[in-house]
C-alpha cells in the first residue's frame, strides 16, 4: 500500500486507540491536520499549546493510558514544552507530535524554526526526529511503547512538513509494540524474588514501628487494590506523598495523611518515629522529606520502585525491589500470610506494632482540624471547611462522590485540597506535583472529562493560577463538558505571600494584585454560568447541575491571611513544622 506520512500517523493513532487529540494547527503541521479531519480521531482546539499538553495529561493521569497532543513548529512546540516537562517530572505517558520546517530548511533559521528535538531532549523520556515517512511506521508505535514501559513518561516525535506530505510504499502496518517486563532495564530479576521476599518479610515482621510510604507509583487501581490486600494482612500506618494521595483510602483507620512541607503533623511525626519505612513508588522528593537526616532518622529503608535511579539516590535502601508495585505486593502479602499462618511471627514485635498503630491513628484524630491556619475572626469562607464538605454538598445535588475527579492548580488551594478533601480512590486527584505548574488545573480538567464520560470534574484553582490558562474557558464552553471550576479568590499569589510572611518579614513583594477581575463576569463572558458561594448558601445546586449547560464556575472569597499549615521552613525538619 502507499500512504503519505500524515496518513500513516493518523492510522497509527487510530490503531493505538486514540480517540481525542488536543492542539493548535500551524503551517508546519497542516498536512497532518488535513488528514486528521478525515479520521475517527476528534481534535480539541485549544487557545494555547501548553493547554493541549495539560489536556493530554488530564486524559493520561485519570486513565493511565497514553494521550496525544499536537503543536506546530517554533513557538507552537515551545509553548508545549512546559507541559511536557511537567509530564516528565510526574511520570505521565504523553505523546507530543510536533511539526517541523521542511527537512532542507532545518538549520537555516527558517520561519518558525526551532530545535524542538534539542530543546525537548532533557525534559522527555525519549525524543525522536523523523527523517522519512517509512520511519513513522516504527517511530509512532515505539513512542507509545516507551511512554508506558517501566517508569512512564512523555515522548516527543518531531516530524518535518515534507515528511508529512511525502509518500512511501509498505506491505502492512506494524502491530502496536509492547516492551515485555523482562526487557525493562535495571529490573530485579524474577529469579531473585524469592530470596528478596524472604528478607523483606523478616524485616517487616521484626519491625515494631513500621510505616508504609506510598507515592505516585501506587496511584493506580491495580496497585491500590494490592496495597489494601497487604494492609489486611499486615496492618500498619500509611503516609503518602502528594502524588500518592488516593492510593490508600483516606478513610483507612491507619492513614496518617500526606508527608512533607505541608503534610499533616501525624504523618510527619509517624515518619520521624518509625523504625522501618516501606517506601513504595515514592522517590523521597525534597518537598516530602524536608531535612534529609531528620525525616526518618532511625528507620530501616525498604524500597520498591520501578526506576533504579530512584533507589539509593537520597537514602541508602537496606533492601530494594526494582519493580512495579503491582508485581511485588501480591507476593509480599502471600509471603507474610504464610509466615503468620505458620506461627513464625514474633509475638512481642506484633504486639508492639498493634500498639504503634493505635498511637498513630490517635495522633491523626487529635491533630486533624479544619481550623489549622484560620484567622481568629473573618468574614470570609474557611477554605478547609469548604473543601472537606464538597462530597457532602455534591450528594445534596444528586452527585455521588465516586463520580467526582478533582484537579487543582498550584498554590495554597492545592495544599488545602491535598490535606482536606477525602480521597478514597486512585486517579481521582490530578495535580502538578514535582514541577508545580500554575495553569495546570483547567486544561487537565478538560482532559479528564473527555476521558471519563459520566464523571463530574471539579477544578479547584486560585486567582493567581487561573489566569495562567484562563483562555481555555473558551475551549471548555465550546465542549460543554461536566466541569465545575471552584475559584478561591484572595487577591494574592497565596503561597508566595505566605512564604514572604514567614521568611521575609512580611515584605509582600509582587505577590498582591492591584486590580482584581470580576471572575464571575469573566466566566459569564465565555458563556459559563457562575455563582458566588459566599452569597448563595445553596451554591452546589447550581455548581453540580447537568443539562443544557454542564460547565459551572464558583467564586469563593477567602482571607489573604489564611495560611496553609503545617508549614516547614526551608532547611528545617518536618518534625519542626509551624503548626
Amino acid at each position: 500500500m502507499r500512504m503519505t506520512g500524515s496518513q500513516i500517523i493518523v492510522k497509527l493513532l487510530e490503531m493505538q486507540g486514540i480517540t481525542h487529540v488536543a492542539g493548535i494547527p500551524g503551517g508546519s503541521i497542516l498536512p497532518l491536520y488535513d488528514e486528521l479531519s478525515r479520521s475517527s480521531v476528534r481534535h480539541i482546539l485549544v487557545r494555547q499549546e501548553q493547554a493541549a499538553g495539560f489536556i493530554a495529561q488530564g486524559m493520561a493521569r485519570s486513565t493511565g493510558k497514553p494521550a496525544v497532543c499536537l503543536a506546530t513548529s517554533g513557538p507552537g512546540a515551545m509553548n508545549l514544552l512546559t507541559a511536557i516537562a511537567d509530564a516528565r517530572c510526574d511520570s505521565i505517558p504523553v505523546i507530543a507530535i510536533t511539526g517541523q520546517v521542511n527537512t532542507a530548511l532545518i538549520g537555516t533559521d527558517a520561519f518558525q524554526e526551532a530545535d524542538t528535538f534539542g530543546l525537548s531532549f532533557p525534559i522527555t523520556k525519549h525524543s525522536i526526529m523523523v527523517k522519512s515517512p517509512q520511519e513513522l511506521l516504527h517511530a509512532i508505535p515505539e513512542a507509545f511503547a516507551i511512554a508506558v514501559s517501566g517508569r512512564p513518561g512523555p515522548v516527543l516525535v518531531d516530524v518535518p512538513r515534507d515528511v508529512q506530505t511525502a509518500s512511501c510504499d509498505f506491505d502492512s502496518f506494524p502491530v502496536p509494540e509492547t516492551i515485555p517486563v523482562q526487557q525493562v532495564r535495571f529490573r530485579t530479576k524474577r529469579g531473585d524474588f524469592p530470596a528478596l521476599l524472604e528478607r523483606f518479610t523478616t524485616a517487616l515482621l521484626s519491625a515494631r514501628r513500621p510505616v508504609l510510604y506510598t507515592g505516585g507509583g501506587c496511584n493506580s487501581p491495580a496497585a491500590s487494590a494490592e496495597l489494601q490486600k497487604f494492609l489486611s494482612v499486615y496492618r500498619i500506618p500509611v503516609v503518602s506523598s502528594l502524588m500518592g494521595i488516593g492510593s490508600v483510602p483516606c478513610s483507612y483507620s491507619g492513614y496518617a495523611g500526606m508527608v512533607g512541607m505541608h503534610g499533616s503533623w501525624a504523618a510527619n511525626k509517624t515518619m520521624y518515629d518509625a523504625d522501618l519505612v516501606l517506601a513504595s513508588g515514592a522517590r523521597f522528593d525534597d518537598r516530602a522529606i524536608g531535612l534529609t537526616e531528620q525525616f526518618c532518622p532511625g528507620a530501616k529503608i525498604l524500597q520498591i520502585d520501578i526506576d533504579a535511579a530512584e533507589v539509593n539516590k537520597i537514602y541508602s535502601a537496606d533492601l530494594a525491589f526494582i519493580a512495579d508495585v503491582e508485581s511485588v505486593f501480591p507476593l509480599l502479602t502471600q509471603k507474610l500470610a504464610e509466615t503468620e499462618a505458620g506461627g513464625k511471627t514474633d509475638r512481642e514485635s506484633r504486639s508492639a506494632r498493634e500498639k504503634w498503630f493505635r498511637e498513630t491513628a490517635g495522633l491523626r484524630r487529635k491533630d486533624f482540624s479544619v481550623m489549622s491556619g484560620a484567622p481568629a475572626a473573618s468574614e470570609f469562607i474557611n477554605p478547609r471547611t469548604f473543601i472537606s464538605s464538597i462530597p457532602e454538598c455534591a450528594q445534596k445535588a444528586g452527585l455521588l462522590p465516586d463520580d467526582i475527579i478533582i484537579t487543582t492548580d498550584v498554590g495554597q488551594h492545592q495544599m488545602w485540597t491535598a490535606q482536606y478533601y477525602p480521597f478514597e480512590k486512585p486517579r481521582t486527584f490530578l495535580t502538578s506535583g514535582s514541577l508545580g505548574t500554575m495553569g495546570f488545573g483547567l486544561p487537565a480538567a478538560i482532559g479528564a472529562s473527555l476521558a471519563n464520560p459520566g464523571k463530574r470534574i471539579i477544578c479547584i484553582s486560585g486567582d493567581g493560577s487561573i489566569m495562567m490558562n484562563i483562555q481555555e474557558l473558551a475551549t471548555l464552553a465550546e465542549l460543554n463538558l461536566p466541569v465545575t471550576i471552584i475559584l478561591m479568590q484572595n487577591g494574592t499569589l497565596g503561597m508566595v505571600r505566605q512564604q514572604q510572611k514567614y521568611l521575609f518579614g512580611r515584605n509582600y513583594s509582587a505577590s498582591e494584585f492591584i486590580r482584581i477581575p470580576d471572575f464571575a463576569a469573566v466566566a459569564r463572558g465565555f458563556g459559563i454560568q457562575a455563582v458566588d458561594a459566599g452569597q448563595d448558601g445553596k451554591w452546589y445546586e447550581k455548581a453540580f447541575a447537568s443539562g443544557d449547560n454542564n460547565v459551572h464556575f464558583v467564586v469563593l472569597r477567602i482571607d489573604p491571611e489564611e495560611d496553609v499549615l503545617p508549614y516547614v521552613k526551608a532547611g528545617c525538619a518536618n518534625i519542626d513544622a509551624i503548626r
